[in-house]
């Protein structure tokens, strides 16, 4: 019997590539996440703490730069504290680096995408190639490694 409710919870940013892939590579390990449109439902502050706890992540390392607020605010300025951090991720989601996976095995800020793989309770059911066109689990579900 199929569980219509999965353990598994993607903070996604349909506009991102990277999340895009690590929202697929959970489809294709046969489940369907629990999608958290994080920039139209941002997480609360202790939704933000858990997850930065359970990461073993700082504030500082979540911030993402590129396409947001960031040099605007001065963010890189070492005076703001953690919870001004977290005020300033609460006040522009954006400023939030995505995508953020949960499931029963960890979480993880997904970057790049096959991070994904480490955390997935299910293998991949088939190949699974990124929309650049990197192939990353063939055709007998394997992860392809990189090359160096």
């Amino acid at each position: 019997m199929q569980s219509t409710t999965s353990s598994i919870t993607i903070f996604h940013n349909p506009a991102c590539g990277t999340s895009r892939n690590t929202l697929a590579m959970i489809r294709n390990s046969g489940e369907e996440p629990r999608v958290v449109e994080y920039l139209k439902t941002p997480p609360t502050r202790e939704t933000l703490r858990g997850l930065l706890a359970a990461m073993a992540m700082a504030p500082r390392a979540l911030l993402r730069r590129k396409g947001t607020p960031y040099d605007e605010l001065g963010l890189d300025d070492p005076k703001w504290s953690d919870e001004q951090l977290l005020d300033f991720m609460l006040a522009h989601p954006i400023l939030i680096n995505r995508p953020i996976v949960v499931t029963p095995i960890g979480t993880r800020l997904c970057r790049p995408s096959e991070e994904v793989l480490d955390i997935l309770p299910l293998p991949q059911k088939g190949p699974f190639t990124k929309e650049d066109g990197e192939m990353v689990i063939d055709a007998e579900g394997r992860r392809v490694e990189r090359a160096a």
